[in-house]
Order: structure tokens, then sequence, then C-alpha cells
């Protein structure tokens, strides 16, 4: 599979100020098959070392020893030759490690010009890993561009972003044909696993199948990762938060976790998800010192929400408007609008208009409302433009069913295009 992250490996492979690598991100996005990939690719030799199931290797690194050593025995634990600039080196699971960050950094210090990549399931531990001294990539799910490209729509890719770019519209043939991509994204996700399955026969019997093999890995990984005494909590918190969209309000209710969860019990075990990658979060944007009451959060792929929702397929096929259909649709949006490097957060004027989500990005700020049913009223836009938000968004965008069209305050987006936003 194509993966955008590639461009990044390249670049990080011919810049001379490169420190060691760190690609980050959730079990089963495809990381050590990507660095694989590209180590074969870009480089004579690919030495790979896995740290959780080598633990002659891991025992060893769990000790300081001298740089040089280091490189020597990881030459010879690999079976092949450790050579500057043609060959690369992969530690994967180094969170197994508590302190490979320090040995990293000094095998960088004496020996700059051998090229080292590392896997860490998760998200890095800012305490434990300096950003100063490490290159750190994130693998997301594929998102919906990498999707079409799985399923060999490259035309298909290169027709929505032309149409992005001068705002006409794709036409009704294009646009059914996008939109019933898009529809079969929000079923399968973006999980690699998931798009293979789907990818051996074209059919969607056995997807869910595959979605909950990765729901008990997730599961599992909670359990096992999950500060102590606070597993369970964790995985009540994870399993809830696709119930919690698709309503009227969005915000994140303890109450709708378990019968008398409160937020003494659950405060932890949320930052933690939210800490772990494992929960997408969303604050509001006009309150100075918000609280977990006002918080909005998504779940990190579109499949996963539908499998802990239980969505039929004909449902999400079809286009038929639901609460859980929305929650996929949210959740779609905002594994999106992440992906593409932004912060995320919300503007409400109480009970009479809401903005889901304001993106903020290098002093640029959007705005992003959606709509489910083209015959739906969407006011929210204008009341946002007549607040006094500051700073004020620099471009607004409806994102609907419908096809590109350009509207006197904002402009409408299909659903999609959201990943040219």
């Amino acid at each position: 599979m194509r993966r955008k992250c590639t461009d990044s490996l390249i670049y990080w492979k011919k810049n001379p100020g490169r420190k060691p690598l760190i690609l980050q991100g959730l079990h089963q996005t495809g990381k050590t098959w990507l660095l694989m990939d590209f180590g074969n690719k870009q480089y004579e030799h690919t030495l790979y070392i896995n740290l959780e199931t080598d633990r002659s290797a891991a025992d060893y690194l769990s000790v300081p020893h001298d740089p040089q050593e280091v490189l020597l025995f990881l030459e010879t634990c690999a079976g092949k030759p450790l050579r500057p600039a043609s060959s690369l080196l992969i530690l994967d699971n180094i969170q197994c490690i508590p302190q490979i960050s320090t040995l990293l950094t000094s095998i960088a210090l004496d020996f700059p010009q051998y090229h080292i990549a590392s896997i860490y399931k998760g998200v890095v531990n800012s305490d434990s890993f300096s950003v100063h001294d490490f290159d750190i990539l994130t693998l997301y799910p594929l998102d919906f561009e990498e999707f079409l490209w799985a399923n060999a729509e490259f035309a298909l890719t290169r027709e929505i972003r032309n149409h992005f770019s001068d705002f006409s519209p794709m036409g009704k043939k294009l646009h059914e044909k996008a939109l019933s991509q898009f529809r079969l994204y929000l079923i399968i996700g973006g999980m690699p696993a998931a798009i293979m399955e789907y990818k051996k026969e074209k059919k969607l019997l056995l997807v869910p199948d595959t979605q909950q093999k990765l729901l008990n890995l997730f599961l599992s990984d909670i359990t096992a990762l999950a500060p102590k005494g606070t597993a369970r909590h964790c995985r009540n918190a994870w399993l809830s938060i696709p119930a919690q969209l698709g309503r009227t309000s969005r915000k994140f209710q303890y109450t709708r976790i378990a019968k008398g969860a409160t937020a003494k019990v659950y405060h932890e075990p949320l930052q933690w998800l939210i800490s772990a990658g494992l929960a997408i979060p969303c604050q509001t944007a006009i309150c100075s010192r918000p609280s977990e009451t006002s918080l909005h959060l998504y779940p990190v792929d579109t499949g996963l929400c539908s499998c802990i929702l239980k969505i039929p397929a004909f449902q999400l096929l079809s286009g038929e408007e639901t609460t859980a259909g929305t929650a996929c649709i949210e959740t779609f949006l905002a594994q999106h609008f992440i992906r593409n490097g932004y912060a995320l957060s919300y503007w409400s004027s109480g009970n009479q208009a809401e903005v889901p989500f304001l993106l903020s990005k290098n002093s640029h700020f959007i705005a992003i409302d959606y709509r489910s049913s083209p015959h739906q009223k969407c006011r929210n836009l204008m009341q946002l433009n007549k607040s006094s938000l500051s700073p004020a968004p620099t471009q607004m965008y409806l994102i609907s069913a419908e096809d590109f069209r350009q509207k006197e305050a904002y402009r409408i987006v299909p659903l999609y295009a959201v990943f040219c936003i």
C-alpha cells in the first residue's frame, strides 16, 4: 500500500542533519511494514531487530555499553553488514526498553553517519524522549486518499484534488462514484488489515471479523499499558466514545460510560487515552479555562467506530441518516483533520449554534461545519461569522454529501474531499 509517510522517510534519509528516527503509531497501523518496505527500496541492507521478541538483544541493550560495541552487537545480531548511508538499522518495539533514548542519543553523537530508525507502539512519552534529539513521525490509519490508492483509484484522487483546487463541480457520475467509495471507507476504515481483507475479493462480509480482531488487540493493549489499577476504566471509557457521538450534544459525559461513573474515577483513564493517542480530543475555543465537561472525543478510526457500534454495512452504504452513521462521519472528519496536522477545537453559542471543528495550523484558522442531508438547514457558520471570535476564521467550509459549490460566505466541500483541506 502506498503511504504518504514514505515521502517523509525519504526526506529524512536525504537530510544531512538527520537524527535517529522514531516512527510512532497505534497497533496495526503498518509501522513495521512501512519501514521494512522503505529500507528494502532505499538501502542496500536492512537490519531488523524486534526488541519485544528478541530477548537477548533486549537484555543487552538494557545495560549501558559503549556505542561502538552496541553497533557491533546489533550487526552480529541482525546477521547483515551495518554500513554508513547504505544500511538501515530498524529497532522495533523500543518501548520495551526504558533506557533506549539515552542509548540512541549516544550512538547518534558518536556515529551520526549511521541511519537508525525505531518503531514505538503508541505515542512517545515526552518525559523519556526529547523531541530535540529525535526525528519523530506518526503513522496513522490510512486516510481516504490512501484508501483510494490501495483500491487502484488513482484517477479518482486526481480528479478530487483538481476539482478542490478550482472548486468546479465533479459532475453527477464522478460525484456518485466518489461518494460510494467514501461510504465504503466509513465501513472499512483505514486499518491496513481491514483494507486487505476487503481487497481479497472486494467483499465486505469478512471485514467485521478482521475489525473485531483489531478491536481485541486494542483492548489488550489498553489492559497491558494502562496505568496500574485503571485498565478496566480505560477500556470502558474508550468503548464509550463512539456511542457518545452523533447526539445533539457532543460533549463527552462520564455518566454515559457506566452507571455511577464520576470524574474522580475516570479523569486519569480519560487523560491516559488521549496521551496514548487512543482518543482524539476537541476542546472548546471560547473558554479560557476549558475542562473535561466541555470536551468532545473521537475514536481514531471510522472502521473501529462502526465495529464498536455494530452498524450494519448496508446502512452506511445506503447513506441512510442515523445517529450511528453521524458518529462515523464525525470520526472521519476528526481523523483526517488531525492527520493533516491541525489542532482541533469547536465553537458554541450555548443552545443556538455550534460549529464542530475549528482548525488551526501555522496561524491559519478554518471553520468547519457539516450536514448529513442536503435539505438540512445549516446556519452555524453564519452565526459564527457574526460572533466576536478571535482570531476570526480565514476560511469556512460546509462538509456535505453535495458536489463542490461556492456560497457567499463559505464553500461546500463533498465529504470525500476532506483530505484536501
